[in-house]
């Protein structure tokens, strides 16, 4: 099997790959996903700015790098509050649930997640991506 190379702009934008939030809050590009076989999926996801998540993955571990633009993350069960910006890695490794805002502009964020997500996946009303098999 020849390795994978995607293009986000000619493979991703604008196909079943991008995916919205119900709510407008944020936008997901999917460029690798379970069916890949690599064992965790792999994203870019926009956070509009000025926007409030409320996120809780229970079925997955994320792990995610800011690239630009600013925000802040909330840990719902101590109550901290960091600052996201470009060069800020947070780990989501204890299921953590928290809600996630957009700052003064757009943010752009590189995620991985284990397990791998299918693609179509969006927020449940706990904030919740479901396991798919």
């Amino acid at each position: 099997v020849l390795m994978i190379v995607r293009d986000i702009k000619k493979d991703v934008i604008g196909t079943s790959k991008e995916v919205f939030a119900k709510d407008g809050q944020w936008l997901s590009r999917r460029m690798l996903l379970k069916d890949d076989g690599m064992g965790f999926s792999f994203h870019e996801t926009i956070i509009k700015a000025n926007t409030k998540t409320h996120i809780h993955y229970q079925n997955h571990l994320e792990a995610v790098y800011c690239v630009a633009g600013n925000g802040k993350i909330e840990d719902l069960k101590t109550g901290v509050v960091h600052e996201i910006y470009d060069g800020v890695m947070y780990a989501l490794n204890n299921h953590d649930e928290h809600n996630l805002y957009g700052g003064s502009e757009d943010m752009r964020l590189i995620c991985v997640f284990n397990p791998p997500i299918k693609g179509t996946e969006n927020h449940d009303e706990n904030g919740v991506y479901p396991l798919i098999d």
